[in-house]
């Protein structure tokens, strides 16, 4: 199937520090789709609930969130060739990749209300189709009906180690043991959350890139398209 003429859905999950984003970039810039970083979009409303003190360690202020869901905006924009978040027309895409986001974001996309308000989002960017977008529920709860669905997985360790690096690289000073109790703890609470849980569709495809190049996930795709 040639993709680029035929428009469909590409819904990839998994868990964090995968390297979704980057493969669903490479995806979306292939085939000429559209990216959608639905993960971006609930640390985006967790900057957001930090900034308003909405999250208190382990509780979130119903009120204050109700109020800044009434009226939230989330935009992606192309700047000099890279992708960046924008809430209520502020630039966030730094702040969002952040520790402190990283350990509230799973408490804040478990929230009920911050569902629902931000699938509604999903939908209405994936209308027309041509759209790459990554996350833990994409293929489950966003858009069950994908044309193509991916889960993507690798070991926690290797998962932590690229994290690291990718901070590091980015002038953050940071701790690998911090940054490997947080991927195992996100795991847990993502997959064990009541509302729309981390977990494999039925009809996914299993990507576990723990010893793959980027490079050989692309001919891993180019196989699966190939088979459409």
């Amino acid at each position: 199937m040639n993709l680029s003429d035929h428009k469909i859905i590409i819904a990839l999950d998994g868990f964090s520090s995968c390297g979704k984003s980057t493969f669903a970039k490479t995806i979306a810039k292939r085939f000429n789709y559209k990216y959608i970083d639905s993960g971006a979009m609930y640390r985006a409303v967790t900057y957001l609930c930090l900034k308003h003190n909405a999250v208190n360690k382990n509780s979130i202020n119903t009120n204050i969130l109700g109020d800044l869901l009434n009226d939230v905006k989330i935009d992606f924009k192309i700047i000099d060739g890279n992708q960046y978040t924008f809430i209520n027309d502020v630039n966030v895409e730094k702040e969002i990749r952040t520790i402190e986001i990283s350990q509230s974001v799973s408490l804040v996309s478990a929230n009920g209300d911050v569902r629902e308000k931000l699938v509604e989002m999903q939908q209405k960017f994936g209308e027309d189709k041509g759209i790459v977008m990554d996350g833990r529920d994409i293929g489950t709860a966003v858009f069950p009906n994908a044309e193509l669905k991916i889960f993507m997985t690798a070991d926690p360790k290797v998962r932590a180690q690229r994290r690291y690096d990718e901070l590091i690289a980015k002038g953050d000073d940071v701790n690998y043991d911090e940054i490997e109790e947080n991927i195992v703890s996100r795991d847990y609470q993502d997959q064990n959350r009541e509302i729309s849980p981390l977990r494999k569709a039925d009809d996914a495809i299993v990507l576990d890139n723990t010893y793959m190049t980027p490079e050989e996930q692309i001919i891993w795709l180019d196989k699966i398209v190939a088979e459409l």
